[in-house]
């Protein structure tokens, strides 16, 4: 298969790129640019004033983005936001929520409950009344939730669309490694009209949240990279560049091939989730494709960017060095997917359920 990025994804690619060289900004402040450039009506649809894209374009956007390490809503908002929205919301609905989304709205997700990430059986409770649907539970590590406008909360009876100034909800602070806001919800009978309970939305949001985070994984990797070879390229020793000792150019080495491998298994899987097939046998394969680049993400990440952070020597851990923001961001994506042991017997489990 060629995973070459077609015409469309390649020229948000760019768009995302040449804004990053105009903008010194790489954390809200950024946001407004975003806005400006047209780049967050990315997968809005045509009828909403959107570009009407999908999960490739998303990709790109966001691996660019997540190249410079920016802290941007970008990938709540789309990945855990828009794209799984996009074939489950109402006409009516899909004009409140997903029509905003160009104007800077963000939209974010409450993936993990205490103890269970990603969990696939959620015990926040739904329950109907007439018209309505009270909500009541607990989430955590949900991000950019203090900025959000709307929350997707999994509940026994499917995944719930919640206001986030919705009585009865609670958002607490908590902190995480890179500075990006999380939060963990309290909600107390929080009360939504019936047609926000969206009761099958919970695997696809799953698979595109994966494949989203997976897309920022591969950016984060990329631009460390970029980063720690420059710095051994030009940081002198003993009179010769750190990059001409062999011990130093095999482990550049060893995080080129992770980051290839990486880098394979992001495309492998959006891919794969992009294409209109909705038979079991690919679902399948979309599945097995995720699991394996969930690992990658949780496991290996963390170890690549150790690696760049020793050979950046003292300066990798000042925080004021842009290797920080790459470190910190990869470690809380780790978290965010419920650590390299937790995805490891997933991954486990699927291949001795062959």
């Amino acid at each position: 298969m060629d995973f070459t990025r077609d015409e469309s994804a390649d020229a948000v690619a760019e768009v995302v790129v040449s804004l990053l060289e105009r903008e010194s900004a790489r954390d809200m402040a950024l946001w407004p640019s975003l806005v400006d450039s047209g780049l967050l009506s990315v997968p809005v649809p045509e009828r909403f004033g959107g570009d009407g894209m999908g999960l490739l374009e998303v990709s790109a956007l966001l691996m660019e983005l997540a190249t410079d390490a920016a802290a941007v809503p970008a990938l709540p908002t789309f990945g855990f936001g828009v794209l799984p929205l996009l074939d489950v919301l109402s006409d009516e609905l899909a004009e409140r929520v997903l029509a905003e989304v160009g104007k800077g709205t963000v939209l974010t997700a409450a993936l993990n409950e205490p103890g269970a990430p990603f969990t696939t059986a959620p015990t926040t409770k739904a329950v109907r009344e007439g018209d309505t649907v009270r909500i009541t539970g607990r989430k955590s590590g949900v991000i950019y939730a203090a900025q959000a406008r709307w929350i997707l909360v999994p509940t026994d009876a499917g995944v719930a669309l919640v206001d986030s100034v919705a009585p009865g909800l609670e958002i607490i602070p908590v902190s995480g490694s890179a500075g990006i806001p999380e939060a963990t919800l309290v909600l107390d009978d929080v009360e939504i009209p019936a047609d926000q309970l969206l009761p099958d939305a919970l695997p696809g949001l799953h698979r595109h949240a994966l494949a989203c985070i997976g897309a920022v994984a591969d950016g984060l990797l990329k631009g460390a990279i970029t980063l720690t070879a420059e710095h051994v390229r030009t940081r002198e020793q003993f009179g010769r560049p750190l990059a001409e000792f062999q011990a130093v150019a095999q482990q550049i080495a060893d995080l080129y091939v992770v980051s290839r491998t990486l880098h394979v298994a992001a495309e492998s899987a959006c891919w794969a989730l992009a294409q209109a097939d909705a038979s079991p046998e690919h679902r399948y394969r979309v599945d097995e494709d995720l699991d394996v680049l969930a690992y990658w993400a949780a496991s290996e990440v963390p170890r690549a960017m150790q690696k760049c952070h020793h050979l950046h020597g003292g300066l990798g851990v000042d925080i004021t060095h842009p290797m920080h923001r790459y470190y910190s961001q990869a470690k809380d994506l780790a978290r965010l997917l419920g650590g390299a042991g937790l995805r490891l017997d997933l991954l486990g489990a699927r291949c001795s359920s062959i």
